[in-house]
Order: C-alpha cells, then structure tokens, then sequence
C-alpha cells in the first residue's frame, strides 16, 4: 500500500528498503499510512465493541441462569473455537484474497452480534442460544486472526513493523480500559440487547475500509493449495523451522507462568486490596495505560536494546511487578505495579508477535501465526487452570509467588532458544530454480515426485559437505519436501546423491516460488562444495503409476 489516497500497488513491505525510507520507525509512523491509519481506527471503534459486548454476555447469563458452569461456559465459548479452527484459519488466509477472508468473517461477526442483539431484544434468549451465538461469534474472531495479523505486513514498511504491532496492541488495550465501563452504563441505561447491537454496528467501519482496500494480487501461476494440503504444509514447515521454535517456546513458557497475574488480579483486588468493581476497573485501566505507554517508548527502546535482552528484562521486571501483585497491601503500589505490567506485557507480546512475522516468508505467514496463536491461547488456558488450582490449595500470594519463580526458571532454561533479530534473515522470496527439463507436461496433481541431486565431492571435504546439507534438508522439509535423504556411493567415495520426496508436481513447482533469500545461502554453503566440472545433476521422477495413468 501507498500513501493516501492511492491504495493500491506493491505493498512497501514486499519491495527493498529505499532512501526515503527511514532505518527506524517511531512509534505513530504507521500511521502516516492511509489504509493502516484508518483500520486502526476502525479496529479501535470495534475493539470497544467486543469488550462492551463480553461484558453484555456475562451479565445476561447471570440473568437468565444462576448454574456456575452455564456463566464459565461464556467465557469457554469465546475461547473454543481458536483451538477447533486455528489452524484452518491460518491455511484459508494463506492460499486465499486475505482481504476476502477478512471481508467474510468480519460480516459474519456482525451477523453474530446482529443476531444476539435482535432476539435478545424480543425476549427470546435462551442460555443455550447465548452460548451458540457466543461461540459462533469466537469462530469468527479465530478464523479472523490469523489474516489480520499477516496482513500488517502489506500495509507498512519493514522497519515499521514493530510499531505497528504494537499500535495495534494498543489499540485492543485502549478498549479494554474503556470498553467493559462504557458497556456497562449502557447496559444499565438501555440492556444488554443495546450492546450487542452497538458491538454488530462497530464492524461497519472495518468493513468499509477493507472493501475500499485494492489489495494487489498475488502473481503465481500455479494452482492454489488445496486447504488440507496446505494444513500439513504448515505444520510440516513449524516443525522445520529452528527460528520459529525459539519464538513458540519463549512465548509459551512466558505465558503458562505470566497468565497467573490476569488469572487472579480479580481475586487481588477483592481480597488482598478490599476493592469492589469499580477497583477492579482501575486496576484494568492502569494495565491498559502502562500497554499505551509501552507503545509509545517500544521503538525507541529497540533501537538501543537487542531483542534478546530486552526480553529477557523485561520478563525479570514482570516477574516482578507479579510479586508486588502477590504481597503488596497498597492499593497506590499495586496500581504502579500493574502499569508496569501492561507496559512490559505489550513489549514482550509486540516482541513475539514481530519476531514470528520476520521468521517466516509470506506464503506461510499466517499458518505461523495461527500455530502461534495456538500457543498463546492454550498457555493461556493451561496457565489460568494450574495457577487457579494452586491458588485453591496454597493461597494467592504462594500462587503468585510460584508464577514469579515460573518466569525466571523459563528464562533461564530457554536460554539457548535465541529470538533472531528482525533485520537477520532475509525471507523474501527469490526464483532461483531453472525450470525442470520435462519430455512430456506432468499434470499439477501427478506424484509424488522423486528428485535426485548428484554432487561431487572431495572425499577430505566430505564431513564439511554433510553437516552442510543437514541445514539443506531443514529447507527442502519446509518448502514442501515429505522426506529426504543423503547417499555416499560405495564405488565412489567422492560421488553423493541428495533425495527428496513431494507430495505432487504442483507442490514441487511451489518450492521454487518458496526459496527464500537466507534459504538460497543454505544452498549455495551446501552446493559450493560440489567440484565437478558441471553443476549438480538434476533428475526428476513421477510415481509410474501417476505417469502411466495420463490419457
């Protein structure tokens, strides 16, 4: 995307880095773009609305039921959906328009709202239709995520990025402090019907702006990936991508313990401070300012602090600011700690989040995500179980406590899981492969393929070569090869043959699409030390049956 107006051509974060653009970004610079500019405020509007319309949920299900389970099953609904279709979701937003996506399940939201709205309205809500439509409307929000959060990408610049995130964090913490109060004086005014309705209207704005959106098209030629398919793609390149695990393991063992403080902050407030809701609320909005706060000195801070300190300071200082939660009786002192505690929580999540989006190229970007997601919402879910039970057992300050000690042996631990700088690896495509050399035209769906490499080696250089083409095998797994193999010649000391499997002609045209700029420098450490007078040797093979099979 460009600047205001035009909205269409290449997006900024798909071309080289000019001279105007800056090395740094501050913290308000995506906002000079158009289209971010006002998604982001339109995200802002409709993040309002998800908060007043949670608030809207549970208190009428305290009114329509007095079951504990019925009133925990709202918040089970929401949250349901991200494991049943996460996946998915992350599939669908990359081998479809992302804008189209976001355009369906924005509208389906609104429908879902819409929906609660009129018959609550009328009087006909029932828990059981509560809960369906809370669920449908979580399906909605899981299968929008992963879309949203690759598209931030498209709309600024590379070294933007990290800014926008975090306004976009920040934008979900501003309607968190406002958000819940705003609905509740609604509701007291006109009833829970009223917010459910406002939450449906507050998707317009997004809506409107995405279908303004020329979004450019993607210029493969290839088929798309079937949705399946390209599930196991997915999960076949997180397994192979040592980047991407650094990021899932710091982020889960970061939240199992840290969702402890937002597990039991309600129970600090009411019993280790005396607070009611109103000082519940409080508590929220210092969350909500410390997180604009953090926005606001992010890029600054990034720029003179490397990643991999800044989080883990900034785990040792939430770690912290936990144990005030736990044994602080000031509610002045607590108020001051839980600022603190939003400002590092919107650093370490911006942090993860910006760190997945850099360690994976586009064609699986939202797949990564969503595999992200995953770990985030289930850490969540594990973390507020085992820290709830143990608060039930020990008592709130020994929970917490436990939680402190969590955080600090998860850093320690995870030590050698490093989070590669944004600007390290390159994964921009690059079309570095001459096309295969075919005597008849194999169908997209014909395979599996066989491909062979011959190399020649200097049988001295042979160690070197081998641990050389372990990294290769990482990059032929995750482009799409379902397995792979080395092979010495027993004849030939100096003779090698390199193996990989793909599932079908199309997927293996799609590793060309896929090599990345750092995956082209794994090849090439590998290739330079082939010493024949030719390059490698090429051959391509279809499964007999597939082949014979074409009229």
């Amino acid at each position: 995307m460009q600047h205001a107006p035009k909205w269409h051509g290449a997006s900024p974060a798909s071309l080289p880095q000019t001279a105007e653009q800056p090395a740094t970004a501050s913290a308000w610079s995506p906002l000079g773009h158009a289209l971010f500019r006002m998604l982001w405020i339109a995200t802002v509007v409709s993040n309002v609305g998800t908060w007043m319309h949670n608030v809207g949920a549970a208190w009428l299900m305290t009114s329509l039921t007095d079951s504990p389970t019925m009133i925990a099953l709202v918040q089970a609904a929401t949250s349901l959906p991200v494991f049943l279709v996460g996946l998915l979701a992350g599939a669908l937003a990359d081998i479809v328009d992302r804008r189209l996506l976001l355009l369906w399940t924005q509208g389906w939201m609104l429908a879902s709202a819409a929906v609660l709205g009129i018959l609550t309205l009328v009087g006909v809500t029932t828990p059981w239709v509560l809960l369906t439509l809370t669920c449908a409307l979580g399906l909605g929000v899981a299968m929008n995520a992963p879309a949203w959060q690759a598209i931030v990408p498209e709309l600024v610049t590379r070294s933007e990025l990290s800014a926008a995130v975090a306004l976009n964090s920040t934008s979900f913490n501003l309607a968190r402090a406002v958000g819940p109060a705003l609905g509740g004086l609604i509701i007291a005014a006109a009833g829970t019907a009223a917010v459910f309705l406002l939450n449906a209207a507050s998707f317009l704005g997004v809506l409107i702006v995405l279908y303004r959106w020329q979004r450019p098209q993607s210029a493969s030629l290839l088929p798309p990936e079937h949705v399946f398919g390209a599930m196991r793609a997915g999960v076949r390149y997180v397994r192979n991508a040592p980047a991407l695990h650094a990021v899932l393991l710091r982020v889960g063992s970061f939240i199992v313990c840290g969702t402890a403080l937002w597990a039991l902050l309600p129970l600090v407030a009411q019993q280790g401070l005396g607070l009611g809701t109103i000082g519940y609320g409080g508590l929220l909005g210092c969350l909500g300012l410390g997180a604009v706060v953090g926005a606001i000195l992010l890029p600054r801070v990034q720029r003179k602090v490397a990643i991999n300190l800044l989080v883990a300071a900034a785990t040792v200082l939430f770690a912290a600011t936990t144990l005030v939660a736990a044994y602080g009786h000031s509610v002045v002192l607590v108020s001051a700690a839980m600022m603190v505690s939003g400002l590092v929580w919107m650093v370490l999540m911006s942090t993860f989040t910006v760190a997945v989006q850099t360690a994976v190229p586009a064609w699986v970007r939202a797949r990564a995500l969503a595999v992200y997601m995953l770990v985030f919402q289930g850490g969540m879910a594990v973390g507020s179980m085992v820290w709830g039970a143990v608060a039930t057992h020990t008592g709130i300050p020994t929970a917490l406590l436990g939680a402190a000690g969590g955080l600090l042996v998860g850093l320690t631990a995870l030590a050698r899981y490093r989070l590669p700088p944004a600007d390290e690896r390159d994964v921009t495509a690059t079309l570095h492969w001459d096309e295969p050399v075919v005597a008849r035209q194999p169908r997209p769906d014909d395979g599996p393929v066989l491909v062979l490499m011959e190399y020649r080696i200097a049988p001295e250089q042979a160690h070197e070569f081998v641990r050389a083409m372990r990294a290769l095998r990482l990059v032929r797994l995750r482009d799409g090869a379902i397995g792979w193999g080395l092979f010495g010649d027993t004849a030939d000391l100096g003779r090698y043959i390199e193996t990989f499997v793909v599932e079908s002609w199309a997927e293996h045209l799609r590793q060309h699409e896929r090599m990345t700029v750092v995956d082209r420098e794994v090849r090439n450490q590998a290739t330079a030390f082939h010493i024949g007078d030719t390059p490698p040797i090429v051959s391509h093979f279809i499964s007999a049956y597939a082949w014979e099979s074409q009229p």
